[in-house]
């Protein structure tokens, strides 16, 4: 399931998607270490998102090699716009869980304000601003308690000329609730408001609409989401925007860039039509700069704008424009600092196409094996197990794993025989058949101690 909006803002736009489903495709992870800014660590790479289940599906397309290594490779958002109050609570719960477990940041964009891109393109949202409440809430229940990277609601404040007095005045004060909310729910989520761009609303009015919407109760602002301009310019509007901002009594507020898109060319708005820009800084939290968080790819790079394409719909001629002649990414160095509180609920939705990561060392012969990591914490445990096929393809796999003192209380994206002692996990309909020197996952939680990094793989 995908939903993307196209965003235009004088010379701007934007199309941003919700994504389900879990995948996995054979790249390298972009890690990061901290330098300037408040945040430290390295940022999540989605294993959903839909550059990666293209990929995975598309092994022999010749295009496939450049979008993989250098976007499906990279840390992206994960959007929420689906009105959803029921299930969403689950939705964030299993991805942060993921998250957490891969010991990285994952970056979440809320896109679910009423009214939002004033019946625009991206029209939707909340019926009304007291449901956009409680879905908040519920979001907010989800999230954990480790670091998560929070964009607010792309737009809601850049672009206000739909809106009377009387709701702006509310959208503000919605905005406010939910930083507050969402802070509630998890003192280390980093929030950030929406601040336009550096080519729309002046750095001025924008310090003035985010106090207005309760930056104070936020760690900063987002730019450039909604168009293509250079990080150098973003970043002197941030300065700007900080400065405008402590000129009015808030401090400490830093800024997050959209870089996605942002390294060729601008002008026309819409990246459908527009070959000659290319993906910009790689996501980072290594800004070298102590008024900017990160370097974000909040705007999935390859997903159209709606123009010439379906708003929403990836699309591999557009991921390759932005991809080809781009530089390499940096070399990744592993997380080595193991979480040090459990995870959340684990996910719920399985994923709708088989993962695909290739392990770094492929398994010379035939068959499968797999291989374990394990988080344990005072009380349980949550493991994640890579299934890695020989040189040929699988069909169909069983790992048996050893649990002396643990027992199983929740497994996803596999079926589970029996909870303690020796408990054997087989494939599920979408990750049976894995490529030959590819893999899948599949993950289980439980109380007591977790099992040994040893199990055994068989095939069906």
């Amino acid at each position: 399931m995908a939903i993307l909006s196209s965003l235009r803002r004088r010379s701007a736009a934007v199309s941003v998607a919700v994504i389900a489903g879990a995948t996995a495709v054979g790249v390298c992870l972009a890690v990061s270490s901290a330098s300037a800014g408040t945040l430290s660590g390295s940022l999540y790479r989605d294993p959903s998102s839909a550059v990666v289940r293209w990929v995975a599906a598309n092994p022999g397309d010749s295009r496939a090699a450049v979008i993989r290594d250098k976007i499906a490779s990279q840390p992206q958002a994960r959007w929420f716009a689906n009105f959803n109050p029921s299930t969403v609570q689950s939705e964030v719960s299993g991805f942060i869980g993921t998250a957490n477990a891969a010991q990285q940041i994952p970056v979440l964009a809320v896109y679910e304000i009423t009214n939002r891109d004033c019946g625009g393109a991206s029209a939707g949202g909340a019926p009304d601003l007291n449901q956009y409440q409680t879905w908040v809430s519920n979001f907010a229940r989800g999230l954990g308690n480790q670091t998560v990277i929070i964009i607010l609601e792309t737009d809601s404040l850049a672009l206000l000329t739909c809106l009377s007095s009387a709701e702006i005045n509310a959208r503000n004060q919605a905005i406010s609730t939910a930083t507050r909310t969402i802070k509630a729910g998890n003192p280390n989520a980093k929030v950030y408001l929406d601040g336009g761009h550096s080519t729309w609303n002046s750095a001025g009015e924008t310090a003035n609409r985010l106090r207005a919407a309760g930056v104070q109760y936020a760690d900063g602002f987002f730019t450039n989401v909604s168009n293509y301009n250079s990080t150098s310019s973003e970043a002197n509007f941030g300065r700007a925007v900080i400065s405008a901002l402590n000129g009015m009594g808030i401090s400490g507020k830093r800024q997050v860039i959209d870089t996605s898109r942002n390294g060729g060319a601008s002008g026309d708005w819409c990246g459908d039509d527009n070959t000659d820009r290319r993906i910009g800084q790689y996501p980072t939290t290594n800004t070298g700069d102590g008024n900017i968080d990160a370097y974000l790819w909040v705007k999935p790079p390859g997903e159209a704008d709606g123009c010439r394409y379906t708003a929403g719909s990836f699309q591999p001629d557009l991921a390759f424009s932005l991809a080809n002649g781009a530089p390499n990414p940096p070399p990744t160095t592993p997380p080595t600092t193991p979480p040090t509180t459990p995870p959340t609920t684990p996910p719920t939705t399985p994923p709708t196409t088989p993962p695909t990561t290739p392990p770094t060392t492929p398994p010379a012969g035939d068959g499968c094996y797999a291989s374990v990591a394990v988080n344990q914490w005072a009380g349980g445990f949550t493991t994640s197990v890579t299934v890695t096929a020989g040189k040929s393809d699988i069909n169909g796999w069983t790992v048996t794993v050893a649990l002396p003192s643990g027992a199983v209380t929740s497994t996803w994206s596999a079926q589970a025989s029996g909870t303690s002692g020796t408990v054997g996990f087989t494939n599920v309909s979408y990750n049976g058949r894995v490529l030959g020197r590819q893999s899948t996952s599949f993950g289980f939680q439980g109380t007591g101690t977790g099992p040994s990094t040893t199990a055994t793989c068989v095939t069906s």
